[in-house]
């Protein structure tokens, strides 16, 4: 999603009171975003901490500031700097974390942004923009440029099967119908899911959502799932984030204020930063239940 956040930031850089701040990364992918905003593009250098609280000066100031960094070390490293200088004071700090859930494969647990969502949206006023699709990217960064919050934007790799024709940005989006259990995706890993999904007979197929804004306080569920989730054939979520603070408990507990029975309750997520072995973003996902046979295992297990 790197080319698609370059060119549409490139597309905002004309405005004045833009400011980009990088924590020493971004070579050979945000060059032209460089280019366009010239003195305004700052290399903060390995120093995320300062990077933030310098991030919030400027956007005190009422300059539209975007901070980006390796996702761990752009929520992780600085969050003293995001509660105290950011989300105490309601700035309109947009921070772009690269790589969200494991991403960065075989980097190890240092590298996986597995919590990220789920700890910033413990602070005061923080949405969290978690993008499914490379096309999500020019309406994430219209909402959240407009957004008087500050923002956590969890960057990943668009994975829809070949020819799939993506559907226009929204933070809820039902991408299959079907009538069988209700089945609920936070970001890119809804891609993963969509071609087995789809393929099942109608009477077991899911009504599958993939959702990319949150907290569900900002962006309630819509009329149309929470019918189907009252139906009570049941519900899984999954997400490529820890089991605490994910949008599994946030529905969960959306679930029982409403006092809403969905019948069974699944959740899939990321079940830990180490694993006996290294591997790739898929491995990890498969070492974690989040693979495509572990899906189909909830939602079709007679098969």
């Amino acid at each position: 999603m790197r080319k698609q956040l370059c060119d549409g930031l490139v597309a905002r850089a004309a405005s004045p009171e833009m400011v980009f701040l990088t924590g020493d990364l971004g070579f050979m992918a945000l060059e032209p975003l460089q280019e366009a905003l010239g003195k305004r593009f700052l290399n903060a250098g390995v120093a995320e901490q300062n990077m933030v609280s310098v991030a919030a000066a400027m956007a005190r100031e009422g300059l539209e500031t975007w901070v980006y960094s390796i996702a761990p070390f752009c929520y992780a490293r600085p969050f003293e700097q995001i509660r105290n200088d950011v989300a105490f004071h309601k700035l309109p700090v947009k921070l772009i974390g690269n790589g969200g859930g494991y991403g960065y494969g075989v980097m190890g647990p240092t590298h996986h942004a597995i919590e990220d969502y789920g700890i910033l949206l413990t602070l005061p006023h923080m949405r969290a923009y978690i993008p499914a699709f490379d096309e999500d990217i020019q309406g994430v960064l219209d909402r959240a440029g407009v957004s008087i919050d500050p923002a956590y934007i969890r960057l990943g790799r668009g994975e829809p099967p070949a020819g799939y024709v993506v559907p226009d940005y929204a933070p809820w989006r039902q991408l299959i119908a079907g009538n069988g259990m209700t089945v609920v995706v936070a970001g890119p890993l809804v891609g993963t899911y969509l071609a087995s999904l789809q393929a099942l007979p109608e009477e077991i197929r899911p009504n599958l959502w993939v959702v990319t804004e949150l907290p569900l306080d900002k962006n309630p569920p819509p009329p149309a799932l929470l019918e189907q989730l009252a139906s009570g054939c049941g519900v899984c979520v999954a997400e490529e984030h820890v089991r605490r603070g994910g949008i599994g408990s946030e529905l969960a507990l959306l679930l029982l204020d409403r006092r809403i029975n969905v019948g069974a309750f699944h959740h899939l997520y990321a079940r830990a930063h180490h694993y006996a072995t290294y591997g790739s973003q898929g491995f990890l996902r498969k070492q974690s239940g989040l693979d495509v046979l572990s899906m189909l295992a909830v939602v079709a297990p007679s098969l």
